[in-house]
């Protein structure tokens, strides 16, 4: 399937950044001034000029002011800054990339991700925006490899968005709840995609989220650990309802959140690998 790019002209400063990016400090994947001038061929740039031995982001710069009006040009290039191959003596680099990107593209309305190894740009909301505001674990698996219907898959990537900012901002028990509905929304979908007769009679506004992880275990679409763990996120989302966590007599706290976390990306993982 072919998504249209989010992407649509850039701000000046957005190229500024995007620049300071390609070129790379003691902190980023350094490249020198004629590795710029071959990552951007290899981004699949046409007739890209020699580095003249100027300021390497000077240089870079006036290439991407050059194809400003062009934002298919400018995704080849963010696209080639998520690609594992740019990276085989330095892997370790690309997470570091990929976040520094984000910090500014979210700006644009659009983040850069890498799901398996495939970079692409997803639209995301730019309210959303805040320095750092990553969860503590990247996601594997893009929403629109799990679900077809691209308007939920749109909004199930918002809540992670959503997700992502209570974290950065401290608000744990509402990124918690936040996942536990992105999580509902997704294996819902997901049975109603694979095998919708697996809910029976039940209606999808009413089957359960303790039922839709039984059932896509059962399938075999998640794995027994998973399942297990899905449980305990399912007790926290429950959080929101206050008489809920007041039972409990617990409330959730960052490690609490770190925890939760990886429980979702190991649920869109398994339901990646199992796809058919």
């Amino acid at each position: 399937m072919t998504l249209q790019s989010p992407l649509g002209i850039l701000d000046a400063n957005t190229l500024e950044e995007l620049a300071r990016v390609i070129c790379g400090d003691e902190h980023l994947y350094y490249r020198k001034g004629f590795e710029i001038a071959r990552f951007l061929e290899h981004a699949g740039w046409q007739q890209v000029p020699e580095y003249d031995g100027g300021y390497r982001r000077e240089w870079t710069l006036a290439r991407l002011t050059e194809r400003r009006e062009e934002p298919t040009e400018l995704e080849k290039v963010l696209l080639r800054l998520a690609d594992p191959r740019e990276y085989f003596d330095e892997p370790n680099q690309l997470p570091a990339v990929i976040s520094a990107v984000n910090a500014f593209l979210v700006h644009e309305g659009a983040r850069l991700e890498n799901p398996g190894g495939r970079p692409r740009i997803v639209a995301c909301d730019p309210s959303l925006a805040h320095p750092g505001s990553q969860g503590p674990v990247e996601l594997k698996a893009a929403m629109t490899d799990l679900i077809g219907d691209r308007k939920m898959a749109d909004l199930l990537q918002h809540r992670l968005d959503e997700a992502r900012t209570c974290y950065a901002n401290g608000a744990h028990v509402a990124a918690i709840i936040m996942l536990g509905s992105l999580l509902e929304g997704v294996l819902v979908h997901v049975v109603q995609e694979r095998n919708a007769s697996l809910l029976g009679r039940t209606s999808p506004d009413n089957v359960n989220l303790d039922t839709l992880i039984k059932t896509c275990h059962d399938a075999g679409w998640i794995g027994a650990d998973v399942q297990r763990f899905c449980h305990e996120l399912r007790k926290y989302r429950n959080f929101v309802h206050p008489r809920a966590e007041i039972r409990q007599a617990h409330t959730p706290d960052r490690d609490t959140l770190d925890m939760c976390w990886p429980v979702v990306n190991a649920v869109l993982n398994d339901l990646a690998d199992s796809q058919t």
